[in-house]
């Protein structure tokens, strides 16, 4: 049987990979973002385009509903959409940290939420919740973003016993450094909230470090991350989690076994390696 893929956040970076992947596997995937114009590329390779807002329940509600139209089954629900926002809790305000729970947290939810109905009736899916080793760490300056992935990785560890009598599993991908445009995004929005504030020479160190990133050797391509949801999504015995990525790994061992303060020290060193910008 053909199976049904809805990936979101896929007008760029993991998201574009990751269909273009699933379309290669056979799948007939819904491409999913707010950006269309930027998926022209996917729709010729075969995806089928839907717009999708995770602000707006409206937006989410209707997406749902064109695959419901179209292909009458839900197999595979990646949700990959989110963005990091960056900057001093002091100094984010709080509409920006109810937009970054929106779109990483609460969007992510009501997707479950609408497509399980169809897997249950199915009796068969798997969703996919991309979330970064930043559901496990924690480094300066990024308090929404972490608290949001943290959110992910609680909310996925408890869907997936919920929904594992109807024969649906929940698997949680995080990443590490991966050359997308989050890195631009996060450093842009860290210098707009603490680049003038009582943080700004340490804030301006961090987004020194996210400019760096985008020539390191470290970071990983998108298909990277692309290829571990693939497999998450074929083998017949899935990992809960797969961290994989620009250093996902070695970070989350060090995370493991070093105390607190030994953390915070070691990433606080990271965070202002860089000359300021």
């Amino acid at each position: 049987m053909n199976k049904t893929a809805f990936v979101t956040g896929a007008s760029s970076g993991i998201g574009e990979a990751t269909v273009t992947r699933l379309l290669a596997d056979g799948y007939t995937v819904f491409a999913a973002a707010r950006r269309m114009a930027r998926m022209a590329s996917l729709e010729k390779a075969g995806a089928i385009l839907v717009p999708l807002d995770l602000t707006d329940d409206a937006s989410i509600v209707a997406a749902v509903e064109a695959v419901r139209a179209q292909a009458g089954r839900f197999d595979l629900l990646v949700n990959n959409a989110g963005y990091g926002s960056y900057g001093a809790l002091e100094d984010v305000p709080l509409d920006e940290a109810r937009r970054q729970c929106e779109v990483n947290l609460f969007g992510l939810a009501r997707l479950c939420q609408l497509t399980l109905p169809m897997m249950r009736t199915q009796k068969s899916g798997r969703i996919i919740n991309i979330t970064s080793i930043g559901g496990k760490m924690h480094e300066p300056f990024g308090a929404w973003y972490h608290a949001t992935k943290f959110a992910v990785e609680g909310l996925s560890d408890c869907l997936r016993m919920e929904v594992k009598p109807f024969g649906i599993d929940v698997i949680i991908i995080e990443p590490g450094a991966i050359r997308t445009e989050w890195t631009d995004i996060a450093k842009d929005s860290l210098l707009e909230r603490s680049g003038t504030t009582a943080y700004s020479s340490y804030a301006r160190r961090h987004a020194a470090m996210f400019a760096q990133m985008d020539t390191s050797t470290m970071v990983s391509p998108p298909a990277v991350i692309a290829s571990a949801i693939a497999k998450a999504a074929s083998v017949r015995r899935p990992r809960t989690r797969y961290a994989t990525g620009g250093g996902a790994r070695p970070i989350l061992f060090l995370r493991r076994w070093l105390s607190d303060r030994m953390f915070d020290r070691l990433m606080w060193r990271i965070s202002q390696s860089a000359k300021p910008v």
